[in-house]
């Protein structure tokens, strides 16, 4: 049984919910569906983006209020008056209205990494919710009553069971759209964020631009939540905003897995329900009224956090006999090729390089070029500064002095992401890959730069054509580097030195003319560092430039056209590789000292 199959009878069960239901179930139902769309929301911030945040209740408070002030007010100002009109020209403006604050909230938070960040959400949410209750025109404590309920084409909304189906209609539009943003070109910017900055900008991903994005998101569905939460209670007041409940909307979306989207769903049924039964349950239990659920729910989440660290969706998912459908790759239209410098041409120029970090001097007037169509080896002894220059080269740390030039322009203090755009693509010394995505996923990656559609078109399914086109040329790099069969894997699952092949074919797939390479033959055998030597060589005689840093000198000296030698941040040596290997001063540093 298809996935597909199970979403459509689940899609079925929902529809037929107000005809066999109660009213009660109704009602938890109700709630239920707007909890998934906060939780939906941090599913993607948290789970995905890999941003905690405590606060989105005080964003439901926000699209809470926002239509409860608009449609209940007397005397509003002309430019805003005609928004009280109808509670549907509310939503657009709740959302807005939310978006603006996360804007400016996220502007000042999300520069925050470690624990300072769930702090700082932390801080807003609790200034959020004490301004709803202080504020006069908002009714204080008291809150805002009186607003009026939704109907659409002569069907009324005051009942639950009305009521229900919008929300469900929402929800499932919700859950269909972000399942469709992270299976795209922008989804998977999404997913780098977990890699971490400095693999991310080196794809071409602009990673503040993707926290702000999925930030926007969450506190959208979270606005939406909140403006339905309005119109089918008619009434608001501060208590449902608090803190306390943004830390349940967090416990939703960890407990039904934080990066699955319907795990969403799962977390907000499971604590929802779980809390009504608590709440009716041990009080006659223990034979005296009190807050014992909350105790109780405590330890249930502590268990299942034990049992389960991914959330309960990976867990429900082995369970269904339902069958993988796995994105096969057909033929379509290649990307465009950028133009490549003619062999022989300039492209990497530096020029007396100084890193220094304090009193430390990393690099001191490092120079070395790189020429289309050649192999430069890099080699050093470890902590002679290889990767501190890789560093300065690629955008991860701008030089303390001297210029670092790519394709005759100045790089140097240039963004990672900018300098990738210009043809510039490296690997890792230490495997940067996503390890659940699959290798297709994680080389498609390196193809960022060679898309254009956004956010919106990929949340309606609007970008297909070029995901497939994305899709296509990161298996044809795949199989490039002999990894065809593994194509589907989980990219943590294969050996160290597969996933440092992964990380060579996610580079090319940006179509680089320039290629670093940061000890890519570690943990290879010898007939795959046979092959990937025999891939170089074929790269080189197609005119591109590759800077490689590597330990395996019979891999070095067998490849590289020419070779420079470090030590302690400078350079001691530079030739063809029989020069090198002869120069007394690197068999003193490098190889150990003559007799």
């Amino acid at each position: 049984m298809s996935a597909r199959s199970w979403i459509a009878g689940f899609v079925i069960l929902l529809a037929l919910g107000p005809v066999l239901l109660p009213e009660f179930h109704i009602t938890l139902l109700n709630y239920i569906g707007l909890y998934a769309l906060v939780a939906l929301g941090l599913v993607l911030l948290t789970g995905v983006g890999g941003l905690t945040s405590f606060g989105q209740a005080a964003f439901v408070g926000i699209g809470a209020y926002t239509t409860a002030y608009l449609t209940t007010t007397d005397g509003l100002p002309d430019m805003v008056a005609w928004l009280g009109v109808s509670p549907w020209l509310t939503l657009p403006a709740s959302v807005l209205m939310t978006m603006a604050v996360a804007a400016l909230l996220g502007l000042l938070t999300l520069r925050l990494s470690g624990h300072y960040l769930p702090l700082g959400t932390i801080a807003w949410g609790i200034s959020l919710y004490y301004l709803f209750g202080n504020v006069s025109f908002l009714g204080g404590h008291t809150g805002v009553s009186g607003i009026p309920a939704l109907s659409l084409l002569g069907v009324d909304f005051k009942s639950g069971r009305n009521f229900y189906y919008l929300i469900w209609a929402v929800v499932l539009a919700a859950l269909w759209a972000t399942q469709n943003l992270l299976d795209s070109r922008e989804g998977r910017a999404i997913r780098a964020l977990k890699g971490g900055a400095v693999m991310a900008e080196a794809m071409g991903v602009d990673t503040a631009r993707s926290k702000l994005v999925i930030f926007l998101i969450a506190a959208a569905f979270a606005a939406v939540s909140g403006w339905l939460y309005a119109h089918m209670q008619r009434f608001v007041n501060p208590t449902p905003f608090g803190l306390h409940i943004g830390i349940e909307y967090l416990f939703m979306a960890v407990i039904g897995g934080a990066g699955q989207v319907w795990g969403a769903l799962v977390g907000a049924g499971l604590i929802t329900i779980l809390k009504q039964w608590l709440q009716d349950t041990l009080p006659g239990v223990f034979g005296a009224s009190g807050n014992f659920e909350i105790i109780v729910f405590g330890l249930l989440m502590i268990f299942v956090l034990h049992r389960a660290r991914d959330g309960l969706w990976p867990v429900i998912v082995k369970l269904l006999p339902a069958r993988t459908v796995r994105r096969e790759v057909g033929a379509t239209d290649p990307l465009p090729l950028r133009t490549k410098p003619a062999p022989g041409t300039l492209l990497l120029d530096v020029k007396d390089a100084v890193k220094t970090f304090g009193g430390l001097t990393a690099n001191n007037r490092m120079s070395l070029s790189v020429k289309a169509g050649e192999i430069l080896a890099l080699i050093g002894p470890n902590g002679a500064g290889k990767s501190t220059l890789f560093n300065l080269i690629t955008g991860v740390d701008p030089p303390t002095s001297g210029e670092v030039s790519f394709l005759g322009g100045r790089i140097d203090g240039m963004a990672a992401r900018d300098i990738a755009r210009l043809g510039m693509s490296r690997t890792f010394q230490h495997v940067r890959l996503l390890s659940a995505m699959s290798v297709l996923e994680n080389v498609a990656i390196g193809a960022h730069l060679r898309g254009r559609r956004g956010v919106g078109a990929a949340a309606l399914h609007l970008e297909r054509a070029e995901e497939r086109r994305l899709l296509a040329e990161s298996a044809r790099q795949i199989e490039r580097v002999g990894l065809a069969e593994q194509k589907f894997e989980p990219a943590g699952s294969l050996a160290l030195g597969q996933q440092r092949t992964v990380e060579i074919a996610r580079a090319l797939a940006a179509d680089p003319a320039l290629l670093l390479l940061d000890e890519p033959a570690a943990g290879l055998r010898y007939l795959e560092k046979q092959a990937l030597a025999d891939l170089l060589r074929r790269l080189r005689d197609e005119g591109m430039g590759i800077l490689l840093v590597e330990h395996d000198m019979d891999f070095v000296m067998g490849l590289a056209d020419h070779v420079v030698v470090m030590e302690f941040g400078e350079k001691i040596a530079e030739g063809l590789p029989e020069e090198v290997q002869g120069n007394p001063d690197v068999i003193e540093a490098y190889l150990g000292g003559v007799d």
